[in-house]
């Protein structure tokens, strides 16, 4: 009997607020992980952390991490329309607050994601972005990763 492919953790780096988080639970778990970026960004002195810079082509992360996921990926990243790539690869999606995308919520989103904006457009340049990150979601993401993690046997 073969062994799983290791889990690798995909972080879509340059809006990320939880990798020091993901930092912590990967090194508890054992788990890689791929820190992809358009630009630079300190990454721990680890076998398991590598940093992964791409060009600075539009979506060149995007590409890269949908490219990339697989079943025994972990995807983390507010980006719907990535998420949605990840999930037809078979990927497990997590958002920064800890939510997953998952198969029967990504629809919502990608609906959710044209109202709004339609909405920004006709509102010329007014809008406010998403709430602040707060304690609780960076709480909740470090429950539901361990909880991923756990459930792909690395626990």
């Amino acid at each position: 009997m073969s062994l799983p492919e290791p889990v690798t953790i995909l972080i879509d780096a340059d809006a990320c607020p939880v990798k020091d988080e993901i930092y912590r639970v990967a090194n508890r778990h054992k788990v890689h992980v791929l820190v992809v970026s358009n630009s630079p960004f300190r990454v721990p002195v680890s076998e398991r952390v590598k940093r992964v810079m791409v060009g600075d082509a539009f979506d060149a992360a995007d590409d890269w991490i949908a490219e990339n996921a697989g079943e025994r990926s972990v995807v983390i990243t507010a980006d719907i329309l990535l998420a949605e790539r990840c999930l037809k690869a078979g990927a497990t999606v997590l958002r920064h607050d800890g939510r997953a995308f998952d198969a029967a919520s990504i629809g919502n989103a990608i609906a959710t994601r044209a109202i709004m904006a339609d909405l920004r457009a006709g509102m010329d340049g007014a809008g406010g972005g998403p709430p602040p990150f707060s304690k609780a979601d960076r709480s909740n993401f470090l429950q539901a990763l361990d909880r991923v993690l756990v459930g792909m046997g690395r626990g």
